[in-house]
């Protein structure tokens, strides 16, 4: 294993193409639906499209809280506060108990109608419900600032139309992690406000016996207190990277970060820096990997005290497939650090194999550790794993995320692969995304209704099954319901609020900044996926 270097790449699209490529040879009239699928001709029916600033965070939670306080006083009608694309559609959403029978848009610096239009598709909920209708306004495309008015429902928040519209937010989201940096020191420079000195920057204890020092630090923090898991992180990375292989071009080197101009994509040098304390966290004689670093207030004296937790089965599952993955995306850029991190995976794997026992009938992490392994470096032993996994999970209906990652890296791999499974696995997304498509075709809001604490991290989740369909089939109807969703996020949602930090007037920061998508960790990292799409048009 000591000799063991990463697989040759090819790019991601061409290896899902060879797939149904050979599903189409062994069995020809399935996969002759699948191909169709494939083409993007007749999915599902078409759905009509509806529809710079500054993030600037302390911390990204590890247990996101996305439930916020409806206002008191809401506009009734919802716009992205954000804004949108000069020549992309434009939807505004109202609702109220009696509708307008005329909508105008309002230059906020002139005061000047510059568009009147006529609210349509007027629908009527329940008894006792608000009636929501929808104003296209596509035809202003002169940038701007700009709100909407109405009679009966009053004016909009106000909002920009411009070109590259995204761009800046993406470019903060994938910041985030950057200013969650642990043990090193964050200049102005490349922080602005968030700059600070280096934090944690002693030894930590094991907490099973405090004798013993580890060095802990660096990586990213997760919570307030700069708490560090690896499964959380783990999660993250995975996501991130699957983001970086299916649109490369929407990651440059520019981010502005003190890698960017180096010739490797930011996002990577950041992901790299969270790698680097993973790689701490691994117990390099047996393969064992620590879950994480927990940090607490001192009770007497001043500081902190940090522990490092006892080594756990699921957190080295999940350092495997990081760090598999990784090895695969990085050795275009350092072959030897690449394979140093698939040796690290291989010594987390060897260890879940002789310690976990029989272990469990459903194991996400151990299924995707063994896929990104088996397409990283051949073993055989993964490959078996793998394909006993996918075998028993043919009768389940959904995957969960973890799975859904593993499963994606399978049916990608140019490696040798049982093509009844790689068909599964690509009819269940396919299934899944078009039930997603069909919940947003039947609600007002153009998403899956809901709400709650979880609904927001559920679309996030939707999206990366809608994204990752968007680039096998580059289907316009999934890229408008990509857009909607962000739509949904930034405001053209029944509460108007944005759930992006800093975005928008009303985005919950005076009650609770925290509760914002750009400050939890893993739905930022969904976030990122989504913009990833979005941005590389």
């Amino acid at each position: 294993m000591f000799g063991m270097r990463v697989m040759e790449k090819r790019p991601l699209r061409l290896n899902l193409i060879a797939r149904i490529s050979d599903l189409y040879k062994i069995k020809k009239a399935k996969a002759a639906v699948l191909v169709i699928l494939l083409t993007g001709c007749a999915v599902l029916p078409p759905v009509e499209k509806t529809g710079e600033s500054e993030s600037m965070i302390t911390s990204m939670e590890e247990e996101p809280d996305l439930s916020y306080e409806v206002p008191v006083s809401s506009p009734n009608i919802l716009v992205n506060q954000l804004g949108y694309i000069r020549n992309g559609t434009k939807v505004a959403i109202f609702r109220g108990e009696e509708q307008p029978s005329e909508f105008y848009v309002v230059n906020e610096d002139t005061g000047e109608r510059v568009f009147a239009g006529c609210p349509e598709e007027q629908e009527e909920g329940s008894e006792g419900q608000e009636m929501v209708c929808y104003g296209d306004f596509s035809e202003v495309t002169k940038g701007g600032t700009y709100y909407l008015e109405a009679p009966l429902l009053g004016k909009s928040y106000s909002f920009v139309v411009k070109d590259h519209l995204y761009d800046q937010l993406f470019r903060e989201a994938c910041r985030q992690y950057y200013y969650n940096r642990c043990g090193v020191t964050l200049t102005s420079e490349y922080a602005g406000e968030m700059a600070h000195n280096a934090c944690h920057a002693g030894n930590s204890v094991l907490r099973e016996d405090s004798s013993v020092s580890i060095d802990a630090r660096g990586g990213w923090h997760q919570d307030e207190a700069g708490s560090k898991d690896v499964i959380t992180a783990a999660r993250s990375i995975g996501v991130m990277l699957l983001a970086y292989e299916l649109y490369g071009d929407s990651f440059g080197d520019d981010m502005g970060i003190p890698e960017s101009g180096n010739g490797v994509p930011d996002i990577l040098d950041e992901i790299k820096y969270e790698v680097e304390w993973l790689l701490k966290m691994q117990d390099q004689a047996t393969g064992a990997v620590y879950k994480g670093v927990s940090v607490f207030e001192q009770s007497v004296g001043n500081g902190t005290v940090s522990y490092v937790e006892p080594a756990d089965m699921e957190a080295a599952k999940a350092f495997a497939m990081a760090l598999a993955k990784f090895s695969y995306v990085y050795q275009d850029y350092d072959t030897v650090y690449a394979t140093d991190c698939l040796k690290a995976s291989d010594r987390a794997w060897k260890y879940t194999e002789l310690n976990d026992g029989q272990g469990k009938e459903k194991d996400p992490w151990k299924f995707a550790a063994a896929a990104e392994l088996y397409r990283a470096s051949g073993l055989r032993s993964c490959q078996r794993f793998v394909t006993e996994y996918l075998q028993r999970e043919s009768g389940q209906e959904e995957m969960d995320e973890i799975t859904f990652l593993g499963s994606v890296t399978y049916i990608s791999t140019k490696l040798s692969v049982n093509l009844e499974l790689c068909e599964m696995i690509t009819e269940k997304i396919m299934k899944k995304t078009k039930e997603i498509s069909e919940d947003a075709r039947n609600s007002a809001y153009f998403v899956k209704e809901g709400s709650g604490n979880e609904h927001n991290h559920e679309l996030l989740q939707n999206m990366m099954y809608l994204t990752m369909v968007d680039y096998m089939i580059a289907n316009h109807e999934y890229e408008n319901l990509i857009e909607d969703h962000l739509h949904y996020f930034m405001g053209r949602n029944p509460q108007a609020i944005c759930y992006i930090n800093n975005v928008g007037i009303n985005n919950g920061r005076p009650a609770d900044d925290s509760m914002g998508i750009m400050k939890q960790f893993d739905a930022n990292s969904k976030l990122v996926f989504m913009l990833s799409e979005i941005v590389r048009k």
